[in-house]
């Protein structure tokens, strides 16, 4: 995609805060001394066979690139597109019933939207938020010393590919991995902003290693992961291990050719999870190293059980260290 854009104009307009300039996960745009919008667009194909979760999952990927900004999200439309002709529209309704439970849940309102006819189904939601100007959160304000923290386990796109292959089965990833993946990041960011959050966005398409290069990139520092530190989905290095894995690893490895060093040992599954593509993936905070305890402990209590303290930012070329 960045190739596509490169040569387009750049918008001038001083308002426009945040633009396709930067690898933000969403734009922001300034309406007044107190408002600014939040747009972002994301849709999905099924992760999952189950279209309830189909639509959740979906939803709470969408909606939460808004959490990223710092923002909070008000309206949603629905991005369908649906194979009319050869799935009955008990299908498509379950879709938009997660879909819509799911914006609910995040305190806003799905305002209506546009469907196509498509050979495969895919759904997500073009969401508007607001935050105020002086208060958005960008990936690119982290410091040096600052603590990273992540909020949701990784793993999430072998466990969907295993289960689509029928090495696990979706019994064994409904009860606890599923409502996580479908968890909403507004607690978690509602939390990180009672502290001193330099930096977030959320991990997904290009896995931890290459949000986290992102972070790197913006702040020109480099990032140290702890990899033992790495909250994990059960199951995923089961599955690594077994010889499945996904169509995006091998492509957001290369992404951090030249940037990304791997030092010790580590087994071949744990390293694919490094480059494992997330769908509506936890989010990546940055604080000072001095706040992450603190964080940490306001996470937990908040109901974000998964939250964990995966890295830091250090002086050195920017890019990803992985110990």
């Amino acid at each position: 995609m960045s190739d596509a854009l490169s040569g387009l104009p750049r918008s001038e307009d001083p308002d426009l805060l945040v633009g396709f300039e930067t690898s933000d996960d969403a734009s922001v745009y300034r309406l007044t001394d107190e408002i600014a919008v939040i747009s972002t667009a994301d849709f999905i194909t099924p992760p999952v066979d189950d279209p309830w979760w189909f639509g959740q999952i979906a939803a709470a990927n969408a909606i939460s690139d808004v959490y990223s900004m710092g923002g909070r999200p008000t309206t949603a439309l629905n991005l369908v597109m649906f194979p009319a002709g050869q799935l009955d529209m008990g299908v498509l309704r379950e879709i938009l019933r997660g879909g819509f439970e799911k914006v609910a849940e995040a305190g806003a309102s799905v305002a209506g939207g546009h469907t196509i006819d498509d050979e495969e189904p895919k759904y997500g939601l073009s969401v508007d938020g607001v935050v105020h100007p002086d208060r958005v959160i960008t990936n690119a304000g982290g410091a040096l010393g600052d603590a990273l923290i992540l909020t949701k386990p990784i793993g999430a796109g072998v466990i969907f590919n295993a289960v689509r292959a029928g090495k696990m089965a979706l019994s064994d990833v409904v009860d606890e991995t599923l409502p996580t993946i479908a968890g909403l990041n507004g607690a978690a960011m509602a939390i990180a902003l009672g502290f001193e959050l330099h930096a977030a966005t959320d991990i997904t398409g290009f896995g931890v290693v290459g949000h986290m290069l992102e972070v790197a990139l913006g702040c020109g520092a480099r990032v140290v992961l702890d990899a033992g530190a790495l909250p994990v989905y059960p199951g995923a290095l089961e599955m690594y291990g077994k010889g499945v894995t996904t169509g995006s690893n091998a492509g957001n490895r290369l992404m951090c050719e030249g940037r990304l060093a791997l030092r010790g040992s580590r087994d071949a599954s744990a390293e694919e999870l490094l480059f494992d593509p997330q769908t509506s993936g936890g989010l990546l905070l940055a604080v000072p190293g001095a706040q992450a305890a603190a964080l940490l402990t306001a996470l937990r209590a908040g109901g974000v059980q998964h939250a964990a303290q995966v890295g830091e930012l250090v002086e050195g070329a920017p890019g990803v260290t992985v110990r």
